[in-house]
């Protein structure tokens, strides 16, 4: 299962080491593991990506938030939250089929933010599901160079308890366009 974790740790040397070693020993590929400093100058927000044992999950959770340096652990299963890639694309395109890709890049409310004579710069934040559809798209036109930033995430301010079905799995919000009007509207 894929699990997003965050953890507010104190800026010092050997920190980031610290952590990612503390994965790889219990087995635990990172997907994508992204550091950046905070509103206050003596923390950093780590943001980790990784797949794995829920039970295993656990337990290495609970031991990053033992380590010293780490201030705050956030798990983001069961909760409500926001997640962001940041993708610079450099792609391959002729002057002929210019607005054919900028019109995809359009669709995705991304930005083209470098114009050379043969080729385009394209930068675009979303899900990781968003990028690689993107990616997929711009894969015919040619895809010189491509950075990405790894996920970042942060809880929504508005949380609401998720609803559950018979195994424990978050239930799909079902829509109707034939609720009454007292449906539709929010709690007075």
């Amino acid at each position: 299962m894929r699990h997003v974790i965050s953890a507010l740790v104190i800026n010092e040397p050997g920190v980031l080491a610290n952590i990612a070693g503390m994965f790889a020993a219990r087995g635990f590929n990172i997907d994508s593991l992204v550091v950046g400093r905070t509103e206050d100058p003596n923390y950093s927000r780590m943001t980790i990506v990784v797949n794995g044992d829920d039970l295993m999950f656990d337990q290495v959770r609970k031991q990053l938030a033992k380590l010293v340096p780490v201030a705050e652990v956030t798990d983001f299963a069961n909760t409500a939250y926001l997640e962001r890639n940041l993708t610079l694309i450099k792609v391959k395109v002729a002057h002929e089929r210019r607005s054919e890709v900028i019109e995809i890049v359009n669709l995705f409310r991304a930005k083209v933010v470098d114009v050379a004579v043969d080729s385009i710069v394209i930068e675009l934040a979303g899900t990781e599901d968003k990028i690689e559809a993107f990616v997929e798209l711009m894969t015919p036109y040619g895809i010189l160079e491509l950075a990405r930033t790894g996920v970042i995430a942060m809880k929504r301010g508005m949380q609401l308890p998720r609803a559950t079905g018979d195994k424990g799995e978050a239930k799909r919000r079902v829509r109707s366009l034939d609720a009454g009007p007292a449906e539709a509207l929010p709690p007075s």
